[in-house]
């Protein structure tokens, strides 16, 4: 991560990571590793399948993948969200830099990985889920791919690397259902390009 100048970006998600573990209240027990790797990689599937064709044609509904911003124990603010190493201060400024600053795109994912981080995860009362149903989870995901600008002759495709730190959406308590509110909402988000 340092060739990619990440010592801010390392220290932004290990701040969300430790704030993510400090809040468990359930035995990790009560949750299988098999229900947990189920869980995280149904949700990072359907992260990836929602996320990034709204980066290509849906700008205008990027902030509805990030979780209301709450001061963490700790005293930040959270949503953490990096982009190439700049702090973005809110999910709202993100989707403006988006829309107004970043030329139209299509994104190419290559690969991605996921993790739960704390299998009990507990910011704001109880989930809203039964706790041995897995879905209380925090989930770190790790996207690597391609993005193709449109609007630039030279060089348009270029690698990146993104982060994020899933939590589940308090206000669902069941499946998303016709384009409702989401499952999964972004705690923590670091982008990087690759050179």
């Amino acid at each position: 991560m340092a060739a990619l100048g990440g010592g801010a970006l390392t220290s932004a998600t290990a701040g969300v990571a430790a704030a993510s573990a400090a809040t468990a209240t359930v035995p990790a027990s009560i949750v299988s590793a098999d229900a947990l790797a189920k869980v995280s990689t149904e949700a990072a599937q359907e992260f990836v399948d929602t996320y990034y064709p709204a980066l290509e044609a849906s700008r205008a509904t990027l902030s509805s993948f990030y979780m209301p911003p709450i001061k963490a124990a700790d005293g930040k603010t959270v949503p953490v969200l990096v982009f190439n190493g700049k702090v973005i201060p809110n999910p709202p400024a993100l989707q403006v830099m988006f829309e107004k600053d970043m030329p139209a795109a299509t994104y190419e994912v290559q690969s991605f990985d996921c993790h739960a981080l704390n299998p009990n995860y507990n910011a704001a009362g109880p989930g809203p889920h039964p706790p041995e149903s897995g879905k209380n989870m925090s989930i770190l995901i790790s996207v690597s791919g391609y993005v193709k600008f449109t609007d630039i002759k030279e060089n348009p495709l270029r690698g990146f690397h993104e982060s994020f730190v899933l939590v589940p959406n308090t206000a669902v308590t069941a499946p998303k259902a016709g384009g409702g509110a989401r499952n999964w909402l972004i705690q923590s988000q670091t982008f990087r390009f690759v050179v």
